[in-house]
């Protein structure tokens, strides 16, 4: 197997904003060429939820995302904060987002969002056991509306491709996988 990765000779930050950090990298190739301008995004990592109540209901999100200009239906989750492991951001969000605690989140997968533009990784856990603790604790920029789905409805959101945004799509695929509800 031949060596494929590729060094890095210099890098210099074009953007460095909150919700936007844009790097540039000169990189040399295995076979020597020269790739002179390579864009990084720059992200934290994330960690999403699959989550299941008590009565065996998913959890769901429905909220407005502005890069695309439209409104979700997603699993929740967000940003792993620094100094804070995928679980314990896991924990926290779905608490802010839902109001939900869990007896138990084992986790399911990782996966890149875009690996060849940005190097951020989010983890998806499956939470069992959910009781809704409290009331939603939402960041400022949030307006997050939460849905219960059985099982059989949860599979046709899904197959019906009510899940926009690739990542959630592919965690359920895995908890269904893993929950044994698909083959």
């Amino acid at each position: 197997m031949s060596e494929l990765s590729w060094k890095v000779l210099e890098s210099n930050y074009l953007v460095k904003a909150p919700w936007a950090v844009l790097r540039k990298d000169v990189c040399q190739m295995p076979n020597g060429h020269i790739v002179p301008e390579y864009y990084v995004l720059e992200y934290p990592d994330w960690a999403n939820v699959v989550a299941l109540t008590n009565e065996g209901q998913f959890i769901l999100v429905k909220q407005y995302r502005h890069g695309a200009g439209e409104v979700f239906l997603e699993i929740p989750g967000g940003v792993i904060d620094e100094g804070e492991t995928a679980q314990e951001a896991a924990v926290r969000e779905m608490l802010e987002e839902t109001g939900y605690e869990f007896e138990s989140f084992e986790e399911l997968c990782q996966l890149y969002p875009n690996p060849a533009t940005s190097n951020n990784i989010t983890t998806t856990f499956l939470a069992r056991g959910g009781v809704k603790k409290q009331e939603q604790a939402l960041d400022s920029q949030e307006e997050i509306d939460v849905l219960l789905a059985s099982p059989d409805e949860l599979k046709e959101f899904l197959f019906e491709n009510k899940f926009g945004q690739s990542l959630h799509a592919s965690a359920l695929f895995y908890a269904l996988k893993h929950l044994e509800l698909i083959g």
